[in-house]
């Protein structure tokens, strides 16, 4: 099995016409998005329908900005409670996942700030 990743540059960088300046910039505005923290609250809740929403949004943001893993683990967690239900497990996996992420955007935004 292969390393984990979390940013596939030159995927994103294409994504906006090879522009980094431009990809350091969304990256810097996605540190600011809240879904983690309603997926989060919405599951504790049980309120299945809004932690699909916010799997959904994860899922949607980290695609269209190319970092993988929170993208797979979006999908994840999205299908998990579209059951109704959700695995602790995948739960906290998701969460180190994102905290791991933001360290790698940084190391992304630095390099092109």
């Amino acid at each position: 099995m292969g390393d984990i990743v979390y940013v596939d540059e030159e995927e994103g960088k294409k994504r906006l016409m090879n522009n980094a300046k431009l990809y350091a910039k969304v990256l810097a505005k996605f540190k600011s998005d809240t879904s983690l923290a309603d997926f989060v609250a919405a599951a504790g809740d049980q309120d299945w329908e809004k932690a699909q929403a916010a799997a959904h949004a994860i899922k949607g943001v980290a695609a269209n900005l190319s970092l993988i893993e929170l993208a797979r683990q979006s999908l994840d967690v999205e299908n998990q409670v579209k059951g109704n239900a959700l695995s602790p497990d995948s739960l906290e996996s998701l969460k180190a996942c994102y905290a791991e992420t933001i360290l790698q955007v940084d190391k992304v935004i630095a390099q092109y700030a």
